[in-house]
């Protein structure tokens, strides 16, 4: 029985650390995109977009290793909380992939059209890496102070991302001639606005597999709350 539970155990790790090493390849494949479209760098705009598949492939394995251990182990409590919350963060994962790979082929569109103008994306861009970074540190550590806070700085994103909107919107007016430049910059602040909310679902599973609270649809204050035990 000793043996049966240490190998659950180890299935379970097994399958953290795959998606752990899944963020890891999204971390990168964010931090790539947005260089390339800073840089106009079409060989490493092709690359980002080319390991997406890895990303993919990963996404693969994690389903088959949660079904496997869901057959086998018919985990209960905390366990099937860990497991549930492990589908819905590998999906958001997959989902961060796709939106990275999207700015690569805006870098693509815009070699044409380049950008006289990236506004706010450099810092916007690192914003969000530092949220994806939180997320999945949160995850690593089951630390839910830290996903609290990426929830909280997901605001700060959506200020950035209608910022940078409007900016875009005021050099098409100035010059026409900015117009497609500007439409694909605003699909990239875009793309990096959905990539904080994925990081912030990831964020919300990490409290649910930690404490078994869904906050997903509580606001930051009543989710804090609700977390130190008082009535909301």
């Amino acid at each position: 029985m000793q043996h049966t539970i240490k190998r659950f155990d180890e299935e379970l790790n097994q399958l953290k650390e795959l998606i752990l090493s899944m963020g890891g390849l999204v971390e990168r494949a964010i931090g790539h995109a947005v260089k390339s479209m800073l840089e106009q760098d079409e060989a490493l705009a092709h690359k980002t977009i080319k390991r997406d598949r890895a990303i993919n492939a990963l996404e693969v394995q994690s389903d088959e290793l949660t079904r496997d251990i869901l057959v086998r182990r018919q985990p209960a409590a905390g366990d099937l909380r860990f497991i549930m919350g492990t589908i819905k963060i590998v999906t958001d994962l997959e989902r961060m992939g796709d939106l990275a790979a999207g700015i690569a082929e805006g870098v693509l569109r815009s070699l044409e059209h380049s950008p006289k103008n990236f506004s706010n994306l450099d810092i916007m861009g690192e914003k969000v890496q530092k949220q994806v970074n939180r997320a999945l540190d949160a995850l690593s550590h089951g630390d839910i102070d830290l996903a609290m806070k990426v929830i909280e700085k997901d605001a700060g994103i959506d200020v950035l991302y209608k910022r940078m909107y409007r900016e875009m919107l005021t050099y098409m007016m100035e010059d026409p001639r900015d117009i497609t430049a500007s439409i694909i910059l605003s699909n990239v602040a875009k793309n990096l606005e959905r990539i904080s909310d994925h990081a912030t679902n990831i964020s919300e599973m990490v409290v649910y597999m930690e404490r078994g609270h869904d906050i997903r649809h509580v606001d930051h204050e009543a989710a804090a709350k609700m977390l130190a035990g008082e009535d909301w």
